[in-house]
């Protein structure tokens, strides 16, 4: 059961009026989700912590599923979805943050975005998808870096408890039993750090500025595509990964 702090915190979240910046983030991670999961042709899918429904608006208009259902811990949230009136979007519904009000083996896929460095029991959560759904896709924030102890108060202003690097997410995903299909690294764009810049932090504009940001990303990827792998991950902004269940038990002692 979710903690009622927890649920208190988040009941009310999506009545703000960030809405431009959650639909810039969700065409990301829209995208993102569509290219990991480009081996299965998922027809039943389950969003668990579908926000205000911004990357189920994209998926929607991508033709992802033919059935996209959702399950979010805020009444705004899913009041806010249910609002977008989305063709494949079947049904939205309130839950309690762990469990899963659907039977065993129901979906061909769950996504879930950007939730699991906000829940308290991750396992819990994990099993339970594991029960519904025969792949999963989960994207995470890569925040994790050398001294972000130090700066406990800006993440926790996010509600992000918890902290991955791919290596850490691959872990923990296959130590609860499931094998990896696909994964991705991604760099924040500089449509977003613009956005954020001059829109949400107010910075005034300048060519300069704005120049700085593109020359940025660029030699990102250009180092990233020249390093290999471990730099992309260590460049990446979120690391999205597939996973379907695996075959074989995983024992623990």
């Amino acid at each position: 059961m979710l903690n009622t702090d927890f649920q208190k915190a988040y009941q009310n979240f999506y009545t703000d009026n960030d809405v431009a910046w959650r639909m810039l983030g969700a065409k990301y991670k829209a995208q993102n989700i569509i290219t990991v999961c480009n081996s299965i042709k998922p027809q039943k899918v389950l969003e668990v912590g579908a926000g205000d429904g911004s990357i189920l608006h994209f998926l929607d208009q991508y033709a992802f599923a033919p059935e996209i259902y959702a399950l979010e811990i805020a009444t705004s949230g899913v009041e806010k979805i249910k609002e977008r009136k989305l063709k494949s979007v079947k049904d939205v519904q309130v839950f309690d943050g762990y469990s899963i009000p659907y039977p065993d083996d129901s979906f061909d896929l769950i996504i879930l975005a950007h939730v699991l460095e906000h829940v308290e029991h991750e396992r819990l959560l994990i099993r339970e998808l594991k029960r519904v759904a025969k792949n999963i896709v989960v994207e995470v924030p890569r925040d994790y870096k050398f001294g972000v102890d130090e700066r406990i108060n800006h993440f926790l202003a996010y509600g992000h408890i918890n902290m991955y690097t791919p290596t850490s997410l691959r872990f923990l995903l296959k130590s609860e039993g499931f094998e990896i299909v696909a994964d991705k690294c991604s760099v924040i764009t500089p449509e977003v750090t613009l956005f954020n810049n001059y829109v949400n932090r107010k910075i005034k504009r300048s060519a300069i500025k704005t120049f700085k940001v593109k020359l940025e990303y660029r030699l990102k990827a250009i180092i990233a595509s020249l390093l290999g792998r471990k730099k992309q991950e260590e460049l990446a902004n979120a690391y999205t990964v597939l996973v379907k269940k695996s075959n074989e038990d995983v024992k623990i002692f």
